[in-house]
């Protein structure tokens, strides 16, 4: 599709909405474009330091299971 024929239809479909779905939505489309102005991007060379520690954590031993991490959530 077209970028001009989407955005008639969003145009369109909009309006129909209830003024909660139409919230719904845009935070939907803030979320693809991760557009939110409290949250900063990390770099890839910080991701890449926390990826590398966490293994670390996990070779070490120093991680909870699935089924630990579900009870310490649920509390």
């Amino acid at each position: 599709m077209k970028s001009l024929s989407i955005k008639k239809q969003v145009d369109n479909y909009l309006p129909l909405l209830s003024d909660k779905q139409q919230v719904l939505v845009l935070e939907m489309i803030k979320t693809m474009l991760n557009v939110d102005a409290d949250e900063k991007r990390v770099t890839l060379k910080q991701y890449n330091t926390e990826l590398n520690e966490a293994v670390a954590r996990v070779k070490k031993g120093k991680s909870v299971d699935h089924k630990k991490a579900l009870i310490e959530l649920s509390k």
